[in-house]
């Protein structure tokens, strides 16, 4: 039997929250059963990590007016993933995310080093070739620490991160 006051979210649902909270209490809810009864994917404990902070990204930057329109974006002609894209106000921003679980170690955005930056500006000139003209667009960089196992996250978001190729 489950019961609500085990679920580690259900301390932070409050009535009248906004429908993309909802929906956020919702999504680490069925988490929580994921992981409660043994069925959440036997992947590596740092993959998880990251869908948690690409996850909570998705909503802060939603909370913060972004309008996002493609997650996990890959393309056949480029090596490299772009976590987030999406619209603030007139500029598409192109999004990274890096989770961490703690501060001690190199901060999350500098995990997006000339390499990096080198495979995201790729794919996303793909992803730019299917559109009309755009007059401006940037990389963000956003992250998200998770200081505990049940911690509310904490965000910086660095907008205009790195230079446009």
């Amino acid at each position: 039997m489950i019961s609500v006051t085990d679920c580690p979210v259900s301390s932070r649902y409050r009535p009248g929250m906004a429908c993309g909270s909802f929906l956020q209490v919702t999504l680490k809810f069925l988490d929580w059963l994921a992981h409660r009864t043994g069925r959440m994917d036997a992947g590596a404990a740092h993959h998880a990590t990251g869908r948690r902070g690409e996850e909570a990204a998705y909503f802060y930057l939603r909370r913060r007016g972004y309008i996002l329109v493609a997650r996990n974006f890959r393309t056949p002609q480029r090596r490299g993933e772009i976590d987030l894209i999406g619209w603030d106000r007139d500029v598409l921003c192109f999004i990274e995310v890096k989770t961490r679980t703690s501060h001690q170690v190199k901060p999350a955005g500098a995990a997006v080093d000339i390499s990096k930056q080198r495979e995201l500006a790729a794919v996303a000139r793909q992803y730019l070739r299917h559109l009309p003209e755009v007059r401006q667009w940037r990389f963000d960089v956003i992250s998200v620490y998770y200081e505990g196992e049940c911690s509310v996250p904490v965000f910086e978001l660095f907008q205009n991160a790195f230079p446009v190729a």
